[in-house]
C-alpha cells in the first residue's frame, strides 16, 4: 500500500467499453506487443526514472493526476488496442487503474504488470516480482515471463449506485491504525516488507500494554454476513459485543514479511476477524501470523474463513489498499480473473 490515508470519492461514473475497440496486437510472434503505461509520478520510487521508454513506438505513456485522467488514458489505450497494461506505483495507484479499468476492457482485459514503485508493494510479494524491476524489464518479460492469475476483491456499496471497487487487500478496526501507523514508518525511512513488520509489532505491543480504553483494543463496529445465506460470523463474546478489534480480507496468496494472516494456504476470497482478545489470544498473535493454527482461535475469538463472499456493515472506517473509505455496507467478493506478467 502506498500514499497517505485518504478519504474516498466516487470514481467516475462508468464509462463502458470504447466503440470500436480491437484487440490489435502482435501480428506475428516478432513484433512487439501495443503496451500501455499507467505511470504514477508521485510514487515512493519513481521520481521520472524509466520516461525514456515512451520513445518507443510500440509504447504509450500516460501520467495522470485523479482518477478521472486514469479513466480518460484507459480509454485512449483501449481505443489503440493495447495487448499489455503495466501499472507503475504503489499499491493504491494499482487499486485506482483495476478499478477504472473495469469499465473500460470489460471482459477483454489486456495482459497486466505490476512495478514495485511504491512503499510498500503487497501485490508484488505476492507475484513474486523482483524489488528491482523496472519498465524496460516488464515490456522485455511479455514474450517470455510468467503468466500469474489473481482475482482481486470487488468492494461495493449494497445502496446507491457507486461502482465497485477493485483491489487486494481490505481491513478494519485495527488495521486502519496500523496503515496509519505505516505512515510514520514511512516516514522513519521503513519501507516494505520492514514497514509491516515494525507496525504489527507496534500493535501487538499496544493491544498487550494497552488499557482497555486503547484504541488498538477496542476495535470497531462491524457487522458480517457470510456467503449468500448471510451468515453472521460467530463471535466470542469477549469485549464489546458487536465490535471487532480487527477485520481483514485478501485474495492474496503470499504476504509482506512472511505473514500467515490466513494460517495454511487457501487460495480465492479469504476473511480474519479478531474480537476484543485477551491477553493470551494477544501474546499468541506473533505464532498465529507465523502459521500457528491451535483449534482453540475460534472459542478464543481468531476467526479465520474462506468464503465466496460477505456483506460488511461497519460503523468506522475501512482501508482498501492503503486508502480509507467510509463506514457503510458493502458487499465483498471476487472480481475478474486478471493475468499478470513477472520475470
Amino acid at each position: 500500500m502506498s500514499g497517505p490515508v485518504n478519504e474516498f470519492y466516487r470514481f467516475p461514473p462508468r464509462n463502458g467499453v470504447p466503440a470500436g475497440r480491437t484487440r490489435t496486437g502482435r501480428g506475428a510472434p516478432h513484433e512487439p506487443p501495443i503496451v500501455g503505461v499507467i505511470y504514477n509520478p508521485r510514487s515512493h520510487r519513481n521520481r521520472g526514472a524509466d520516461l525514456e521508454v515512451a520513445e518507443r513506438p510500440n509504447v504509450h505513456l500516460a501520467q495522470p493526476e485523479g482518477r478521472e485522467a486514469i479513466a480518460e488514458a484507459l480509454s485512449d489505450f483501449a481505443s489503440r488496442g493495447i495487448d499489455y497494461l503495466i501499472v507503475n506505483g504503489g499499491d493504491g495507484t494499482v487499486r485506482d487503474v483495476l478499478t477504472a479499468a473495469q469499465h473500460v476492457f470489460g471482459d477483454d482485459w489486456p495482459a497486466l504488470a505490476v512495478l514495485p514503485k511504491g512503499k510498500t508493494n503487497a501485490l508484488n510479494v505476492d507475484l513474486g516480482a523482483p524489488a528491482g524491476w523496472n519498465l524496460c524489464d516488464a515490456i522485455d518479460a511479455f514474450p517470455r515471463g510468467r503468466r500469474v492469475v489473481r482475482r482481486p476483491l470487488s468492494v461495493c456499496p449494497v445502496e446507491g449506485d457507486a461502482d465497485p471497487m477493485l483491489g487486494f487487500i481490505m481491513g478494519a478496526g485495527g488495521f486502519t491504525l496500523g496503515v496509519r501507523a505505516g505512515q510514520d514508518a514511512h516516514r522513519m525511512g521503513a519501507f516494505d516488507s520492514l514497514a509491516v513488520a515494525v507496525t504489527s509489532a507496534w500493535g501487538v505491543l499496544q493491544g498487550l500494554f494497552g488499557s482497555d480504553g486503547n484504541v488498538w483494543r477496542r476495535g470497531a463496529q462491524m457487522e458480517i454476513l457470510l456467503g449468500d445465506a448471510r451468515e453472521p460470523l460467530e463471535h466470542a463474546g469477549n469485549g464489546y459485543e458487536g465490535r471487532r478489534a480487527v477485520m481483514l480480507a485478501s485474495t492474496l496468496h503470499r504476504f509482506p514479511a512472511g505473514l500467515k494472516v490466513f494460517g495454511k494456504y487457501r487460495e480465492g476470497l479469504k476473511l480474519t476477524a479478531m474480537d476484543r482478545p485477551g491477553r493470551r489470544l494477544l501474546a499468541a498473535v506473533p505464532a498465529i501470523l507465523a502459521g500457528w493454527s491451535p483449534g482453540w482461535l475460534d472459542s478464543a475469538g481468531f476467526h479465520v474463513r474462506q468464503v465466496d463472499r460477505f456483506e460488511l456493515d461497519i460503523a468506522d472506517r475501512f482501508i482498501l489498499d492503503g486508502e480509507a473509505f467510509p463506514p457503510g455496507r458493502y458487499r465483498v467478493e471476487q472480481g475478474p480473473e486478471l493475468e499478470f506478467v513477472v520475470p
